[in-house]
């Protein structure tokens, strides 16, 4: 019998063979070679696969995410009544940014009108 991963197959016609019989022995049912269940019980199997060998939706998602800025990018967006940590100003600008992973939350980057200082938070 050979072994292919956790497959086992025939040595004499090369037919996958059923190991989920209930006899002591596992027997081919094209050629009716049979092999002994205790041959195969302790079997290790080992499998490797490459990073591409399943494909994801998610996956390539997170690919695409964007992960730098241009300074530029942050100079205007949307108003909103926030306090500036550093002069205590009442009004932020603010852009959000899918910065992280598809399944994560956005990035949300605040400017104060104020004073011009920056900060982030990740929702």
């Amino acid at each position: 019998m050979s072994v292919v991963g956790s497959l086992i197959f025939c040595n004499y016609c090369g037919n996958l063979l059923d190991s989920h019989s209930s006899s002591s022995e596992i027997k081919c049912t094209v050629c009716s070679a049979a092999y002994p269940k205790s041959k195969f019980a302790n079997l290790k199997v080992v499998t490797k696969s490459s990073d591409d060998a399943f494909p994801s939706k998610l996956k390539s998602a997170r690919s695409v995410v964007k992960t730098s800025l241009k300074k530029d990018e942050l100079d205007e967006g949307a108003t909103i009544k926030e306090k500036c940590p550093k002069c205590g100003n009442e009004e932020m600008q603010y852009h959000t940014l899918q910065l992280r992973s598809a399944d994560e939350g956005a990035t949300v980057f605040y400017t104060c009108t104020n004073c011009g200082y920056r900060f982030r938070t990740n929702n």
